[in-house]
């Protein structure tokens, strides 16, 4: 039985993975190239182009390009919905983490522990790499316009303060209800991002956290503990 649901998600895995890539080809083909010079240092991205004046590196000219296809210093470019789910998929994963964290001394199913202990190992150093990303482009590691709680799969503070008073199976059930949801949300987060986002590293990034998520999600149902 574990050798049958061990090749189902190694399929389903396999399936996920063929059509985000066909959807970041897709976006890629599309894609107009951007002026070759760089900037000296990532300018601001607004959040709709505008034409602005790039000064070029020692020696060249300054160029005038929109702020939708602004490069980061390394010369790859980046727009405003990169920095958009960066920012967002940050808060995203804290909460995830902070769910995470309430499993050791609550849980009662060890599969919600195990589980709980790869969202942690994997999610907490995605964190970093997003803050880098971010920092390397001169973009804020969060946007405090932004309303946190109204992203996809993002729970509510009551909830969460129930499932922090829950124990033993009443804290198994919640936990894999609220993190089912939250997993969906990140789903749906960079199916947007494939849309709209230009930086071929983060659209790399964002499907491996598709891949993880979705199988996530898959073990959760298995435990059959809702």
């Amino acid at each position: 039985m574990q050798h049958q649901r061990a090749w189902a998600l190694t399929a389903a895995s396999l399936v996920l993975l063929g059509t985000i890539g066909l959807t970041v080809l897709t976006r890629t083909s599309g894609e107009k190239t951007a002026p070759s010079a760089a900037s000296s240092a990532a300018p601001s991205v607004s959040s709709s182009p505008a034409r602005v004046v790039v000064p070029g590196k020692p020696g060249e000219s300054a160029i005038v390009t929109d702020t939708d296809q602004v490069r980061a210093p390394d010369g790859t470019p980046f727009n405003k919905a990169d920095v958009t789910y960066a920012q967002m998929m940050i808060a995203h994963h804290a909460q995830a983490l902070q769910m995470a964290d309430l499993v050791p001394d609550r849980a009662a199913d060890q599969g919600v522990k195990n589980i709980a202990s790869r969202i942690t190992a994997a999610q907490g150093p995605e964190i970093s790499v997003l803050r880098t990303w971010l920092s390397d482009r001169g973009q804020p590691g969060s946007d405090p316009a932004h309303d946190h709680s109204t992203m996809p799969g993002m729970q509510p503070a009551a909830a969460l303060a129930e499932l922090t008073a829950a124990r033993g199976a009443d804290f198994d059930r919640r936990f894999v209800a609220m993190m089912t949801a939250h997993h969906r949300g990140a789903l749906t987060m960079v199916n947007d991002l494939f849309k709209s986002g230009s930086d071929e590293r983060l659209s790399k990034m964002a499907k491996e956290t598709a891949i993880e998520q979705d199988i996530e999600i898959r073990r959760m149902a298995d435990l059959g503990v809702s």
